[in-house]
């Protein structure tokens, strides 16, 4: 039987003065300086005296407290520590609460959310194509579904309908789906690994056969490697940010969209560098360019526009050029016949055919990075210094006047 009754803990109340009356077996009753009142469960373990709050009085009356302190007691005699009962009994709950309300966030919504994230630094375009092959064809099988639902049969019950017959789309929608499926698993939407993913999973179960003759049959008019030095010293005649641009994206092999968007925050003139973030590359990992001395120079002489983070500003929502400003420039040059993109091609064109500079290094240059999950591991390099050389001799070549003859072979002096 507890030392306490109804009437003195109306008494004590009423007297409002700061400190702890027991009642028995660990309980106390608590009136704190600025006047609540409340129930305490004193206990000892581990050599600690520790102080468990049970609640206001007279939210919790005398009887609900002492069956508290009693149910606190049976933990303590049970080896358990009765706040850390409780606080994993809390976070239990949190969890359940979290999994439920995940559970009613749909993958739909999570892509949504996705995009405008990450959509404002996209083209209008690529911002409109990336939602509809969502709409097309991941929508309607898994959109509905909440992540932490989507498994692996989900996914090839998106992909294996397409893999044949539109690979490069499909396997573009995939992407899409790691990402976004990455993206729950940051949010707590999901657990476990990403049923979406290419590298040690999805690649032994779809024709990787077919994703490289995908790739080959991607084409994108592109100008002949001969023709490069013309043009740069064309560009080289017009004082533009769009020519400067143009000179960057041909330099240094670099996506289009890599260019518009470039911060000055990502370059390290001195080092030589261009360390571009993960969201900003296409296969969502981060990627160092190594820049030649002719960019490094180039870049030295654009001048930074004060209130604006970009190499290429522009008015529009975006905060950069146009999207079309390099492409409306090659067209009043009489170059409407090539892309953008197509200067990748070039690139690698010739370094495939006037250099000696091994595959994955010219591949790497480009972002493609083809070696195994396991490869890749295991190698644990980005071959920067190899690909700086390659860009150096790319820059000299598209920079100088082309030498008749010359075979340029990479690790050393050109051979006649």
């Amino acid at each position: 039987m507890g030392k306490l009754t109804d009437k003195t803990l109306q008494s004590l109340t009423k007297a409002g003065i700061p400190g702890k009356t027991n009642d028995g077996a660990g309980l106390y009753f608590q009136i704190s300086k600025a006047g609540s009142t409340s129930w305490i469960f004193r206990y000892k373990r581990d050599n600690r005296v520790r102080d468990m709050g049970l609640g206001p009085y007279p939210t919790v009356t005398l009887a609900a407290a002492r069956l508290l302190a009693a149910e606190q007691r049976r933990v303590l005699a049970a080896g358990s520590d009765p706040l850390g009962t409780r606080d994993a009994e809390r976070e239990a709950r949190r969890e359940a609460q979290r999994q439920l309300e995940a559970r009613r966030v749909t993958f739909e919504q999570i892509a949504i959310d996705y995009l405008e994230a990450h959509g404002l630094s996209w083209s209008a375009n690529w911002y409109r194509g990336w939602l509809r092959k969502l709409e097309l064809y991941a929508f309607p099988i898994i959109g509905k579904l909440s992540a932490g639902e989507i498994e692996t049969a989900h996914i090839l019950k998106v992909l294996q309908p397409i893999w044949s017959t539109k690979t490069r789309t499909a396997d573009e929608v995939r992407g899409q789906i790691e990402q976004v499926l990455d993206a729950a698993k940051v949010r707590r939407l999901r657990d476990g690994d990403n049923p979406a993913r290419w590298r040690g999973h999805l690649e032994n179960l779809l024709s990787k056969a077919e994703k490289k003759k995908a790739r080959k049959r991607q084409h994108f008019p592109a100008m002949n490697w001969r023709d490069i030095p013309t043009l740069m010293a064309e560009l080289e005649k017009i004082e533009s940010p769009a020519s400067t641009a143009t000179r960057l994206l041909i330099l240094t092999g670099a996506r289009s969209h890599m260019v518009r968007f470039a911060a000055w925050r990502e370059f390290d003139l001195q080092a030589g560098t261009w360390a571009l973030p993960a969201e900003r590359m296409k296969m969502r990992q981060a990627f160092a360019v190594p820049l030649a001395p002719e960019v490094v120079r180039m870049l030295e002489a654009l001048p930074r526009i004060e209130g604006s983070p970009y190499l290429f500003p522009g008015r529009g929502k975006s905060g950069v050029m146009h999207a079309n400003a390099v492409r409306n420039l090659l067209h009043d040059l009489g170059h409407t016949d090539i892309t953008r993109h197509g200067f990748r091609s070039s690139f690698r064109d010739w370094a495939s055919e006037r250099t000696h500079y091994p595959r994955e290094v010219c591949e790497l240059a480009l972002a493609h990075d083809e070696r195994s999950q396991t490869e890749a591991a295991y190698s644990r390099s980005d071959f920067i210094e190899k690909r700086r050389a390659l860009m150096a001799d790319w820059a000299r070549y598209a920079t100088s006047p082309p030498t008749p003859n010359v075979v340029q072979v990479g690790f050393g002096k050109p051979h006649r």
